[in-house]
């Protein structure tokens, strides 16, 4: 009975940071281009539309402490981090490039923020990515806790 209550803890801890993690990016997206003025490229825009469903949806799972979220967040996810990963290999690999939606409207490769000469925006997103996915891919279904 323990080890059963332990695991729906560690559950619900997972989603929580995986929930918080998500509300960091899409208020630190909305801080770069509300506060600090930058425009979005359209693979921010493609990488903000996969985010903020999740603030949405982690926030719901959490504080109903439902795991099942998974099969719903974990595309997303996968997703987002596949276009932020591109994204930034565009940024810092020259001659990678210019990907086709990057044709018109802000450069892809513009970089507004390089912290420690590699943490880009893109970076910070793929980053909140893969921590989301991780903590989707720890958590397992109500229905196999023993």
């Amino acid at each position: 009975m323990e080890y059963k209550e332990s695991q729906s803890k560690t559950q619900g801890y997972l989603l929580y940071v995986a929930w918080v993690v998500s509300l960091v990016a899409m208020f630190g997206s909305l801080y770069f281009s509300e506060v600090k003025g930058y425009i979005p490229c359209e693979l921010c825009w493609y990488q903000r539309i996969l985010m903020y469903p999740l603030t949405l949806l982690l926030g719901i799972a959490t504080f109903q402490n439902d795991t099942t979220v998974k099969k719903f967040v974990l595309p997303l996810a996968l997703i987002g981090g596949s276009i932020s990963f591109m994204h930034y290999l565009e940024q810092k690999i020259p001659g990678f490039g210019g990907i086709k939606p990057c044709v018109s409207g802000v450069p892809c490769n513009a970089e507004y923020i390089n912290w420690f000469g590699f943490v880009t925006i893109p970076f910070l997103a793929l980053m909140a990515f893969v921590i989301i996915a991780v903590c989707m891919f720890l958590i397992k279904p109500k229905k196999l806790i023993k």
